[in-house]
């Protein structure tokens, strides 16, 4: 029997986790020898952040949650730490699986080898080259210690191969979030506020904004927001509010009739909201792969991007963080000029099963 501990965090990663368990129990019911526990972490404790998703997505509840969230990174790591090696030393497994680049990805990821557990790492092998950002150190470490490597591009691969990983242990399976995207579509519903607003298909377009290098400078903030009100004209906006953005617009008074915050949206309500949008503006890596899968218009207020093929193949714009670079693309999108992009390879709703024959397939374990 393969046991394996599944770990979650944050919301990016109860996307990538609910098709895995899907097809884990889909060769349960065809007698594959193997069994999961599900661990939550509890990096996001915020039941808007995480709690609707495990209902939304069908994930069942975890077999335990380790309520780790909160304080600086160091004290989340460590408490994520403390907790789980007792975890996983009272329910021992022959692999960790781990998923994305939170801060839970990596300090389970340590616990895991220390305790000399095999560890694999779902979306292994992205790189932003930034190492300013808190995800790309725990990509890094993770990536460093990680034993099977499971990845959504070519690149991801070509980046593993120039560290000296094996080429044995690298499997090239796909994209379990679009696994999640493709699954849900059909499910997709409207937010509440969708007849209040006046919402319309393609009446609007959805901004999400909560990276720091964004929302912490609060005048480069208010300056970036108004330039899109600016430029965005007639479309109505609406920003899903991140708690962290939240508390900086508080106190910058930024209004204006076009421009709506609204709560933030489980799973299927967000992404009926993007589906049916003009366009998206983030600074999200995540949102830029449904949005190249959907075929919506996406424009990334970032400098670097972990996820390439979203530029190369998909829909996606990378226009750094100069709020002049809102002017430009605003009028290419809306003289009609975007690019129409196209899916990258294995991002077909048939990744999880390829990581679980994968996996019922090492003999290591």
């Amino acid at each position: 029997m393969k046991k394996i501990t599944i770990i979650a965090g944050a919301r990016p990663n109860f996307m990538k986790i609910a098709p895995i368990i899907h097809a884990i129990r889909e060769a349960q019911d065809q007698g594959a020898k193997i069994d999961y526990r599900l661990v939550h972490t509890g990096q996001h404790y915020d039941e808007k952040m995480s709690g609707s998703f495990f209902e939304q997505l069908q994930i069942p509840k975890p077999h335990v949650n380790l309520a780790a969230g909160g304080g600086t990174q160091a004290e989340q790591t460590a408490a994520i730490m403390l907790k789980f090696e007792k975890e996983l030393m009272a329910n021992p497994a022959n692999l960790v699986l781990v998923v994305g680049d939170v801060t839970s990805t990596m300090a389970c990821a340590i616990v895991a080898q220390k305790l000399h557990t095999k560890v694999a790492h779902v979306e292994a092998g992205i790189r932003s080259h930034d190492w300013s950002m808190p995800e790309e150190i725990n990509r890094l470490v993770t990536d460093a210690i990680t034993n099977f490597f499971f990845t959504t591009s070519e690149l991801a691969n070509q980046n593993l191969l120039a560290n000296g990983v094996k080429p044995q242990n690298i499997f090239y399976v796909g994209n379990t979030m679009i696994d999640t995207l493709l699954k849900q579509r059909p499910r997709f519903r409207r937010p509440a506020f969708w007849e209040n607003l006046g919402l319309k298909e393609q009446s609007y377009m959805v901004m999400t904004l909560h990276r720091p290098g964004n929302v912490d400078e609060e005048e480069n903030l208010k300056i970036l927001i108004n330039e899109i009100i600016l430029h965005s004209a007639p479309y109505d906006l609406v920003f899903p509010v991140h708690p962290r953005t939240a508390k900086v617009l508080e106190r910058l008074n930024i209004g204006d009739k076009r421009l709506h915050f609204v709560e933030p949206l489980g799973y299927l309500e967000f992404n009926y909201l993007v589906e049916r949008a003009k366009a998206v503006i983030t600074d999200s890596g995540g949102i830029t792969e449904e949005t190249t899968v959907m075929g919506i218009p996406c424009m990334t207020l970032r400098d670097n991007t972990e996820r390439p093929e979203t530029i190369t193949m998909g829909t996606n714009e990378l226009l750094g963080t100069d709020p002049k670079a809102i002017r430009p693309a605003m009028e290419k999108l809306l003289s009609g000029n975007w690019k129409s992009g196209g899916i990258p390879p294995l991002w077909d709703g048939a990744t999880s099963p390829r990581i679980i024959e994968k996996i019922l397939g090492l003999n290591e374990l």
